[in-house]
Parts: C-alpha cells; sequence; structure tokens
C-alpha cells in the first residue's frame, strides 16, 4: 500500500491531514484549518519541504518523550507527529516522513 494523506474535515467544519504510511501507520499530523483550500496547501508544503532533514525540530514533550516537527521555509510548523518511546523511534519516523511524505497521494474524505 502506497503512503497517502488523508484529508478529513473535523465536527467543528475545519480540515487537517495526517500523513499516513504505507502501512497505515501516521507519520505526521496537521493543525486545523479553516478552509479546505488551506489544508490543501499545508500538504503541498509537506510535499517541498519533507526530504530537507534541516526542517525537522526534534524536540522532546514535558513528559520526556521524544516527537518532531516539521517546518517550512519560513518556519512555520507544519506538522507534528507522534510522541515516541525513544529518540531513536522518534529518528525513525523522521526517516519515514523522508522517505513517504515528498510523493504521497491525496486522500480526500473530507466529505
Amino acid at each position: 500500500m502506497a503512503s497517502t494523506f488523508e484529508l478529513k474535515k473535523s465536527s467543528n467544519n475545519q480540515y487537517h491531514f495526517s500523513l499516513q504510511a504505507g502501512n497505515g501507520q501516521t507519520i505526521l499530523s496537521s493543525e486545523m484549518y479553516a478552509a479546505k483550500a488551506s489544508a490543501l496547501g499545508g500538504i503541498e508544503s509537506v510535499k517541498k519541504n519533507a526530504a530537507d532533514d534541516s526542517r525537522y525540530n526534534r524536540l522532546v514533550g514535558k513528559n520526556g518523550a521524544p516527537y518532531f516537527t516539521l517546518s517550512a521555509a519560513n518556519h512555520q510548523v507544519i506538522g507534528q507527529s507522534e510522541m515516541y518511546s525513544s529518540e531513536g523511534a522518534r529518528d525513525k519516523g523522521i526517516e519515514s516522513c523522508k522517505a513517504n511524505g515528498p510523493n504521497a497521494t491525496v486522500n480526500d474524505i473530507a466529505a
């Protein structure tokens, strides 16, 4: 199964997306967008920036769990990962985002 961006509409009529690996696991989740066009722009930004290692921020949450964010050239965060059990697991998540993000197809399920 190929990687995809799942574009969804929330119960408050905002849009968000997640990057899914071929195995269905979520790699990256977006913020909420007021307009569908803005969410689609966010997807294009992930595609453009995912392969660039300098766009990743390797962080640690308040609970000590590692995670990462992906930023655009203007330093605005495009998406955030889940919390990982170790830095090694987080780094594998980044590698998955780099590999899957640029060529993922869009599955528009925002009805």
